[in-house]
């Protein structure tokens, strides 16, 4: 199930038809019963077919605006064609809702061909884990088959020296999950100094899917000086109905409770102010604890209020926004992070996202030179036509 093709549905509304007016020519075909809707402040027109519309465009432009105001809003357009073309659109709507039969089916055979191969992985996965925190060592066919052509063979060989050169033997991977995480652009941005402390603890993160439409994710940790959690859960919800499309639509998510140890917990900060009393002119000091950013609050996901209140406060006027960011994280994790650990951890992942156009921004080109090097170039050369031009963009390599 991609991210992508999730549809998060924040606030639960009800999918509407998709409008047709702002996307559908006002008369498609000529429809001699037709008469354009106006208000009351404009004139009546009653001339047949669509002549008076082509031989006015102050009225075409006038009606094309009306209607391109009512998106997502009944326009009425519908109820003006003829009785037969009503007719038509029926029948079409009865296609429409067997398609989407179909696509709900497409969505299933999906999950149930996620559920299949992630059974075949976790035995990856768990050999993966026994290398992570030492319980196994990889073979040596694993070793080579590891090694990329392009890897440096100076690398290789400071490797080899520095195994000599080590008195002290490390177990397994350490700060391998931390790292992964941190490589991450989205999870770099929420773990704080202070969380890197316990997330050295994190030896696996895990999913599961559920019968119905749903997954969780697992975090495992090494004893702590800051939780008595062994395992964290994270768990994402769906509606039973699916949404438009088939998607399946986000509902809520449910985070473990974490077991804090005293003066330990990660999510609080305590702040200390001075206070002085007005008539003993004696002062106090007072603590309070305030809310305190942290990447343990993934495991206390936002929650949507029961009353759609249009009055919302300030503070929750992004809740739509935390919510499908939210929702963002998890996906990731259960798409990217899990599927392609090593890959964070080297940072090799990093290769294949989308920077969008940083990398423009960061390297400035010289027309001049490029002109004198296409005057250069031989001109009888056969293979002229398969270059590029200079303003083309070479092919991306992504990997989904």
């Amino acid at each position: 199930m991609d991210s992508s093709s999730a549809n998060v549905d924040i606030k639960k509304k009800q999918q509407q038809e998709a409008p047709t007016p702002q996307n559908t020519p006002i008369f498609s075909a000529p429809i001699n019963s037709v008469r354009p809707a106006v208000d009351e402040d404009m004139e009546t027109i009653q001339t047949p077919g669509t002549s008076l519309l082509a031989n006015n465009p102050q009225l075409m432009s006038m009606l094309q605006g009306r209607l391109g105001n009512l998106v997502g809003a009944p326009s009425g357009y519908v109820q003006t064609l003829p009785a037969d073309v009503r007719r038509r659109v029926k029948g079409l709507k009865s296609i429409q809702k067997k398609h989407a039969v179909l696509e709900a089916e497409f969505q299933n055979e999906i999950l149930a061909l996620e559920k299949k191969y992630l059974a075949l992985y976790t035995p990856l996965y768990e050999k993966r884990a026994e290398v992570i925190s030492g319980k196994t060592e990889p073979t040596d066919a694993e070793v080579a088959e590891g090694v990329s052509e392009d890897e440096d063979e100076e690398d290789q060989e400071g490797d080899e020296d520095e195994e000599d050169k080590d008195a002290e033997k490390v177990e397994g991977i350490p700060e391998f999950w931390l790292t992964a995480l941190k490589t991450h652009p989205q999870f770099a941005e929420i773990i704080t100094e202070k969380d890197e402390e316990a997330l050295k603890h994190l030896v696996d993160i895990r999913m599961a899917y559920f019968e119905k439409p749903g997954f969780r994710l697992d975090f495992e940790f090494s004893p702590n000086d800051f939780f008595t959690n062994t395992i964290l859960t994270k768990t994402y919800f769906y509606q039973d109905e699916p949404g438009y499309g088939g998607d399946f639509v986000y509902d809520h998510a449910e985070g473990s409770k974490i077991e804090w140890k005293e003066g330990k917990d990660l999510s609080i900060t305590v702040e200390t102010k001075k206070q002085r009393h007005k008539g003993t002119n004696k002062t106090r000091v007072v603590k309070k604890t305030v809310p305190a950013e942290t990447f343990f609050s993934f495991f206390t996901p936002p929650v949507a209020p029961e009353d759609d209140d249009d009055e919302l406060d300030e503070e929750e006027e992004d809740l739509d926004e935390r919510l499908e960011a939210d929702y963002g994280l998890g996906e990731e994790i259960k798409d990217s992070i899990i599927p392609r650990a090593v890959d964070w951890f080297t940072g090799k992942a990093l290769q294949y996202q989308d920077h969008g156009d940083q990398y423009d921004d960061d390297f400035e080109y010289d027309d001049e030179d490029d002109e004198e090097d296409d005057d250069d170039e031989d001109d009888d050369e056969d293979d002229d036509d398969n270059v590029p031009a200079k303003d083309e963009k070479a092919p991306e390599c992504k990997q989904q």
